[in-house]
This record gives structure tokens, sequence and C-alpha cells, in this order.
């Protein structure tokens, strides 16, 4: 029995820590807090597990807890364009609160996650009686087709090198060292190119000095001016 109750327990903390976690439920006070943890549901996933697959009814959101997801799409030929990696606090599935669409993505985990999700019947209840949880996933949504946009403006305009230090200045955010949360397989499919290209690139990279590689995950940037240049921000 007590078993039962801790594992009771630690579903409900679960919940309590996704809803913390995630922007939509921000602005709610504690009772309204309540309302939502009783209508979520905790899944665990190991590293490498499917969580959705393209042609499934779309009825869930989608919370991470703790862990990464790969959202990604393949082509007729098999290849793979990551779409956006998603970190605890991020989402995924709102269109189920607002169609009764399909799911077009692969979404796979990373390393081993822990997922919150909630019916997308019951949040839409939950959203006639709290419409500033609407308008938060309404910001979302904002933001990621900015974002789409943005990943599509980079994907038909700029070449290898611009895309590479592009994002390299945009992952520092100031700091002088990047660990990246995914594979250099991965990090080139989410900019488009071949894992030979980003490989090569970085190598050249490293050879005119901008940046320092380590191991196979770490990248210290050396010469922030000279990555500037190069995308043509100065």
């Amino acid at each position: 029995m007590k078993l039962s109750n801790d594992l009771n327990c630690t579903c409900c903390l679960e919940h309590k820590t996704c809803i913390q976690k995630v922007p939509i439920f921000s602005n709610l006070n504690s009772k309204e807090k309540m309302e939502i943890q009783r209508i979520i549901k905790g899944i665990h996933y190991r590293k490498g597990e499917v969580v959705f697959l393209p042609g499934e009814r779309c009825e869930k959101l989608y919370i991470v807890n703790d862990g990464k997801v790969k959202i990604s799409r393949l082509s007729d030929s098999g290849k793979e364009q990551i779409i956006r990696i998603l970190g605890p606090g991020d989402f995924i599935g709102e269109i189920a609160l607002f169609t009764h669409s399909t799911i077009k993505n692969y979404a796979e985990t990373l390393e081993d996650t822990s997922i919150c999700t909630i019916e997308g019947e019951k949040l839409r209840d939950i959203m006639g009686t709290y419409p500033q949880i609407a308008i938060k996933i309404l910001e979302e949504i904002s933001k990621r087709l900015e974002g789409t946009e943005d990943l599509i403006e980079q994907l038909g305009l700029y070449d290898a090198e611009h895309r590479i230090a592009q994002m390299l200045l945009m992952m520092s955010d100031g700091k002088d060292s990047i660990s990246l949360s995914m594979s250099k397989r991965d990090f080139a499919s989410y900019m488009g190119m071949t894992q030979e290209t980003l490989s090569r690139k970085l190598s050249d990279f490293q050879s005119m000095g901008w940046i320092e590689l380590i191991g196979q995950r770490r990248i210290n940037i050396l010469d922030r001016e000279g990555l500037q240049k190069l995308i043509g921000s100065i």
C-alpha cells in the first residue's frame, strides 16, 4: 500500500512541476492550477522512444517535464528535417485544441524524458473558464510561426557557412562556450545540411581561428567578430 501512495505522490509532484514550468499556465492562481493538475497524466520515455508518429490523431497537449524531444519531418526520399527541439516547459500538440487534424511530425526523445499530457477536449473546457490560457497558447503559436518563417528564410536564402555562423552566435547568447543539446547529425539536420557539410565547415571555422572544437558537443567561440562579419551583421 505504501508503494502505491508513494507512486501517487510522485505523479502529483510531476504534474505540479509541469504546470509551474509551462508559460501558458503562469498567470493562473493556485486554485486554477489545481484544476489543471487534476486533468494531467504523466508518461515516462527512454532515450530514442517515439512519442507520436505522422498520421496519428492529434488529441493531446504534450508538455515536457524533464528531458528533450526532437520534432521532425521526413521527406519522400527519407531525408529528415528537424523542426525544433523541445526542453522542459515546452509543449507540442496545441493543434488538438483547435482542430481535429492528424499529426504530420515525428516526435522522438533525445534522452530519458518525462512528459505530461492533457486531453484536448478537457483543456478546451478549462480554456472556456480561463480564457487567459487560450491567449497564452496563441502567443506561443505566434512565436513558433515567426521562428518557422525565420528557419524557412535561412534555408532558402543563405549558404551553409552563413547558417552555421548565425546559429553559433544565437546559441552562444553572448557567452564564449556552447554545449550542443543534440548530436551533430541532428544539429546538421536542423540547419538543412548533411553532417559531413557541418563537420567540414566547423573545421574550416576552427582553421580560421573563429572557434575551437572540443569533443563532440562543445564549441568555444574565439572570434565573435569574425563570425559576425561572415553573416554581414557588422
